[in-house]
């Protein structure tokens, strides 16, 4: 599906926003948010039908008719889109914006301006589905929705990165649990990513492997795997920060995730929903964050092979994990994934419709 014709506006109604600061010694990155927005009503899920009203107007609303999804679009100001599956707008409370003041700053209080911008993506009309909840054809339009985002954030210019995540759980920091993606844009690379790849590029020309292929390669079939289906692997790293953190990787060397073919959209959707059952049945009301890394897009040589990372979470961090960097787990990845595999399985077979 294109739905790039539906991604050429955007609402003039956003705040000015902060800046982003960065750490002189670690080089770390923290926005400073300006908003003074209000909720209207916090009885209400601004992200449910009938309350369109209470978020941007939608620049693309997907309504199922006659076994076909119709791409719509809220006419701002006038009138909404009916019975939409998943809806896309500008968030209310953007982490960044486009109409961001032009500031920097210098070393050794370096800033820069929080320039991008900030969709949300509603994955369901259902405020009490779940990300282990909503089907797996519900989640292929989730991700085909998401990578078209992808594909026109990278076409505007001063966007150099585009992050994509889902929060779950209060603990995670969402405070709409009515379930739902963020797709936010930088004009710098994030330094995770910008650490991941130079260390991947690194491996590669020094071993002529990608890191990701080699640890693929070692984990299928082995004691962290978690599930595996034709295309996917899930499974929980060597060196976890979260108990029961797992990642899910195409087995195929892929560097973007913009270039994947619906049929590998659907094996995602299918392992995605099979792994995060499987969370959700193994830890009650679980608290997650997901996230995916992705390469760059713009004439950057430093590519990672994409993947997705989940990080359950379970308990709080001490000062060691929170000052040193040393991470503290009370369970093995090898018995994470042995109780995430059961659980998984199970989910997966429900779900193709093996009894």
């Amino acid at each position: 599906m294109d739905f790039s014709k539906h991604f050429n506006r955007h609402s003039s109604s956003l705040t000015i926003m902060g800046d982003m600061r960065k750490d002189n010694v670690s080089e770390r990155f923290m926005i400073v948010l300006k908003t003074d927005d209000k909720v209207i009503d916090p009885k209400k899920s601004p992200y449910a039908p009938g309350n369109e009203a209470m978020t941007n107007p939608s620049v693309l609303s997907l309504v199922a008719k006659d076994g076909m999804l119709q791409r719509l679009q809220d006419n701002e100001g006038e009138s909404f889109v009916k019975n939409w599956a998943i809806r896309v707008f500008e968030s209310k409370n953007p982490i960044v914006s486009i109409d961001t003041e032009n500031s920097y700053s210098d070393k050794p209080f370096y800033s820069e301006p929080a320039y991008g911008y900030h969709y949300i993506v509603v994955a369901s009309p259902n405020e009490k589905d779940t990300f282990a909840t909503i089907d797996t054809e519900q989640w292929s339009n989730v991700l085909v929705v998401v990578q078209d985002r992808l594909r026109w954030l990278y076409t505007q210019k001063g966007v150099t990165y585009v992050s994509i995540y889902a929060d779950h759980g209060e603990l995670a920091g969402n405070v709409n649990p009515h379930p739902h993606l963020h797709i936010l844009t930088f004009s710098t690379i994030p330094p995770v990513i910008e650490t991941e790849s130079e260390s991947s590029h690194k491996i590669l020309n020094e071993k002529g492997v990608c890191p990701i292929c080699q640890t693929i390669n070692e984990e299928i079939g082995g004691p962290r795997q978690v599930l595996q289906t034709e295309g996917f692997i899930a499974y929980c790293p060597w060196a976890p920060s979260y108990p029961y953190e797992f990642w899910i990787s195409p087995k195929k060397h892929v560097t973007r995730f913009s270039k994947i073919t619906q049929k590998e959209i659907n094996d995602l959707s299918l392992i995605l929903r099979a792994t995060l059952g499987g969370l959700s049945k193994t830890i009650k009301n679980v608290s997650y964050n997901l996230v995916f890394h992705l390469s760059p897009e713009k004439k950057n040589s430093r590519q990672i092979h994409w993947h997705i990372e989940v990080y359950p979470i379970t308990k709080s961090w001490s000062g060691l994990e929170r000052g040193y960097g040393i991470f503290l787990n009370d369970v093995s990845p090898e018995q994470a994934a042995e109780i995430l595999g059961a659980a998984s399985r199970k989910e997966l077979a429900n779900l193709v419709g093996i009894m």
